[in-house]
């Protein structure tokens, strides 16, 4: 019988979800080194094709920024996770974006987080691609991230080992 429940057993991962639609691609491929050399946290990048913005796992929103631009959930297995559309997007000072969650807020995978008129944000020259990171990384033994491509909100996009 041991040997049958062991066939069963749940591994100790935790997998979070594409925030957006589009294009999953590895974090070395920002621009920006504050993500591309991983000092926030491990994580991948996407380059959005749809303007909507999910919860990639059930949990709280723990932080909403004022300006639409970025999300961070902690999700209920303790995983702190940044969403953070474009780059320098913080300058825009909340135009083009649109806030659907609080701050305290419980969510669950899939439930719309932030809108971002995506077309708008590139033709004021920003860069879209949008980095999904851990920021507590150095608590899980590893990250993996799935094979880059194309996603749709809610796949899977990186594999966590407590």
């Amino acid at each position: 019988m041991k040997l049958f429940q062991n066939l069963f057993a749940k591994d100790n991962s935790i997998e979070i979800g594409a925030p957006a639609t589009g294009k999953l691609v590895s974090i070395k491929e920002v621009s920006d080194p504050t993500f591309s050399e991983e000092v926030l946290g491990k994580g991948a990048a996407i380059i959005p094709t749809d303007g909507k913005f999910y919860a990639p796992a059930a949990g709280t929103v723990s932080t909403i920024f004022p300006t639409g631009h970025a999300a961070a959930i902690t999700s209920s297995e303790g995983v702190e996770i940044l969403i953070h559309i474009g780059l320098d997007t913080v300058k825009l000072e909340g135009k083009h974006f649109t806030i659907h969650a609080a701050e305290g807020q419980e969510v669950k995978k899939g439930d719309l987080l932030l809108e971002a008129d995506l077309d708008q944000i590139k033709a004021e020259g920003y860069d879209i691609i949008t980095p999904v990171i851990i920021c507590n990384s150095d608590e899980f033994s590893g990250i993996q991230m799935m094979e880059p491509g194309d996603v749709v909100q809610g796949d899977d996009i990186l594999k966590l080992q407590k």
